[in-house]
């Protein structure tokens, strides 16, 4: 079970392994499913290595940009990754404090046969800058 700081989500999917991971690695295929059908995807930019740089932009439906960005801390082919997610304007709280809060994200791929489980935990260091924090006590305690 995650923590109160973490999200756990698992897929099963029917396709082996080296596809999925190849789905989730690829920017052309990223592009295709990673916003569902809640908008559509503009940039998928991937430098696939250690230490490589990621960045997502989507429009979603009503027209509001949402981006994303972040670094690869590990790549195991086909099994394993971790790297790190930044929501770009995240309201209350600066680019800086959005790099110091970022979210560590772990994917783990595993086969049986002939079908792929992908698990993958986000780890969440702050939901809310230090600032939203301190304005929701206040407005709690004016009560």
């Amino acid at each position: 079970m995650p923590a109160d700081d973490q999200i756990l989500i698992t897929r099963d999917f029917d396709a082996p392994r080296r596809l999925v991971y190849r789905a989730c690695t690829t920017p052309e295929l990223v592009k295709r499913w990673w916003c569902g059908e809640r908008g559509t995807m503009d940039t998928v930019e991937m430098d696939f290595r250690v230490g490589g740089k990621w960045r997502y932009v989507m429009t979603a439906d009503g027209g509001f940009e949402i981006a994303f960005h972040g670094e690869y801390h590990e790549i195991v082919p086909e099994e394993r990754i971790v790297w790190t997610e930044v929501f770009e304007g995240v309201p209350g709280m600066t680019p800086e404090e959005a790099e110091k809060n970022a979210a560590v994200n772990t994917a783990v791929f595993t086969e049986k046969h002939g079908r792929t489980s992908l698990w993958m935990l986000t780890e969440v260091v702050n939901f809310y800058p230090q600032s939203a924090h301190t304005d929701r006590r206040a407005s709690r305690s004016a009560e």
